[in-house]
């Protein structure tokens, strides 16, 4: 009667974690950002590594604003009407730019709803882009892979502590910390910086 009774409670125990496994995956809408097909193929490799322009050229919102916005087809066309005006791509552009019409972007980072997160409070702070958005300068396609991990949930549940990935709430405390550790930034750690 023993052993049947271990096996009963090993069958419950197995279907916590299978019921624990479905509630984490299904219930969270974690802020993935997959790569996707963009209308333009656009090289960050090239504009940063080759030709040195700063991301705020382009994302010039990012110093005065929540969102780093994206460049107006005029911005873009200010150099393609003639460097490289016989490529492909940007063919394209120039056909938006002729009809008037902006670029339908694909968008790649998406934090929840409930989040704020101020490009201009990290820019003035001097944190740099690729801390949080990668290495765009070698990227030929943007793309990002945030968000909770159920791998992250499981080990936690098991009592290690492993990184937080990228661009969730764990990992941007984790920074905060860091920078007021090491930098004495004075990096907000109470909840309603970010949520409000």
């Amino acid at each position: 009667m023993g052993a049947k009774a271990g096996v009963g409670a090993l069958g419950v125990v197995l279907l916590a974690v299978l019921i624990f496994v479905a509630v984490s995956s299904w219930s969270r809408q974690p802020a993935v950002a997959r790569p996707s097909v963009q209308p333009i193929d656009f090289p960050h490799v090239v504009h940063v590594q080759t030709y040195k322009i700063d991301c705020q050229y382009c994302h010039s919102d990012a110093r005065r604003s929540e969102y780093a916005g994206l460049p107006s087809v005029e911005r873009c066309m200010g150099c393609h009407k003639i460097t490289g005006a016989q490529l492909p791509e940007i063919k394209k552009l120039a056909e938006y730019f002729a009809r008037k019409e902006p670029i339908p972007w694909v968008r790649v980072n998406k934090l929840p709803e409930f989040t704020y997160f101020p490009h201009k409070a990290h820019v003035r702070a001097s944190v740099k882009c690729q801390t949080c958005h990668g290495e765009v300068e070698k990227m030929t396609t943007f793309a990002a892979a945030p968000g909770p991990r159920l791998a992250n949930d499981l080990l936690n549940l098991a009592g290690f502590r492993p990184a937080p990935p990228p661009l969730t709430m764990g990992w941007c405390v984790d920074c905060h910390r860091e920078q007021n550790a090491r930098e004495d930034k004075k990096a907000p750690l109470d909840c309603v910086a970010c949520h409000h």
